[in-house]
């Protein structure tokens, strides 16, 4: 059913669709809409669910690690400085191959203290051995649960659903929000292939001396390269069961026959097509390559994509502070070194804090790499506010 909702709300609707067992998160904008709609529905009696009351972020996601280990299928959502809380469990979950799903409603970390979006506290646990999916708009947000359900609980890795904090979250547009029997009919139930159960005595996550530990992390590397098939597959069955393209590894826009390729993803990508669009009444072509799985990073088939494309920049909304693009440096490294063609790849800092990107600025980006590359570059710079002495 097609509803004008906030971006929050449906997907609480979609997460309650899902079924989950046990819920446990901890409010923190702007992550608390998601979480408040769930608490209702479930004290409403349309979703029969345990609701877990938690006192911190590092709470929530141990009760649903402990849920998870029983045999729940459980949901969870953070952001920001509740995202570094879970640090900890967080790293615990994906080692434990525990399919527990979780929103990040993607916002600044302090300091300076700031509740607007950026993508730092998603990029602070990239390494933490989740599947990450970042959503371009609220109808993909849904979407994308409903798909990390079936892929988490069939590859037994947690997922994260990155959205936009505010621009998403608080955002008022058209949902379709499917029916329950669309729901089960595409995700089955859930069937927990490792579990803690005293009738068969196991352990989850144990100590693991220099003999096994390297294997552990190496068996996690490849279940994560592995798990690029099982979220195109899932895509592709979401595709034909709700008629809708949504999810995926990446996503192109008028890429064919583009002399230059923006690479970016989240909800900054609307802006991109919008210029991209102007720029080809122009006569300019321009292509972009959004990407939706972050984690694992489809490297091979990003490579067969942008192989022939020598003019590509990339603007992502986080740093690795002292080093420079995220993203950037993923996509550098997902070229061969040596390589014969002649490849400018520039990177473009914009957005942190929550600050505007406008499509004058993203003009300004396509125009100055047609000039020449870029090493790094923070779009929109308020030089007036450096200071040297702070340098």
């Amino acid at each position: 059913m097609l509803k004008q909702i906030e971006g929050s709300q449906a997907v609480a609707d979609v997460v309650a669709l899902c079924r989950p067992n046990v819920i446990a998160a901890y409010p923190i904008t702007p992550q608390t809409h998601i979480v408040e709609d769930l608490a209702e529905i479930v004290s409403e009696g349309r979703l029969k669910a345990e609701f877990v009351n938690v006192e911190s972020e590092f709470a929530a996601a141990s009760v649903v690690l402990g849920a998870s280990a029983a045999g729940a299928r459980t949901y969870t959502a953070t952001t920001s400085q509740g995202m570094l809380l879970m640090n900890e469990v967080i790293y615990c979950i994906a080692g434990m191959r525990l399919p527990i799903v979780l929103t990040c409603a993607n916002r600044a970390i302090a300091a300076p203290l700031n509740i607007w979006n950026d993508h730092q506290d998603s990029m602070s646990v990239r390494d933490a051995g989740w599947i990450q999916l970042h959503a371009e708009d609220n109808q993909e947000a849904a979407d994308l649960h409903i798909q990390a359900y079936k892929i988490a609980e069939q590859l037994s890795l947690p997922v994260m659903v990155c959205m936009d904090g505010f621009i998403l979250t608080h955002a008022y547009e058209p949902v379709d929000i499917p029916d329950q029997k669309q729901v089960d009919d595409f995700l089955p139930p859930f069937k927990p292939t490792h579990i803690v159960d005293p009738r068969w005595p196991r352990g989850l996550g144990l100590y693991a001396d220099p003999r096994f530990y390297m294997e552990a992390k190496y068996i996690q590397h490849r279940a994560l390269e592995k798990s690029e098939e099982t979220i195109k597959q899932v895509s592709a069955d979401f595709r034909r069961a709700f008629n809708r393209d949504s999810g995926g590894l990446f996503k192109t826009y008028k890429l064919k026959d583009a002399d230059v390729v923006v690479v970016s993803m989240g909800s900054i990508v609307g802006s991109i097509k919008d210029l991209i669009d102007r720029f080809e009444a122009e006569g300019k072509k321009v292509g972009l390559l959004q990407i939706c799985s972050f984690r694992p990073f489809p490297r091979e088939q990003i490579y067969e994509t942008l192989k022939d494309k020598t003019n590509i920049v990339v603007l992502e909304k986080s740093i690795s502070l002292g080093r420079g693009g995220i993203l950037a440096s993923d996509i550098r490294w997902t070229f061969p070194k040596g390589e014969k063609i002649k490849r400018r790849i520039s990177s473009f800092i914009a957005g942190l804090g929550g600050r505007n990107i406008s499509l004058d600025d993203l003009r300004y980006m396509v125009e100055k790499v047609e000039r020449e590359p870029v090493e790094l570059e923070f779009l929109g710079l308020r030089q007036e506010i450096i200071q040297e002495k702070d340098l």
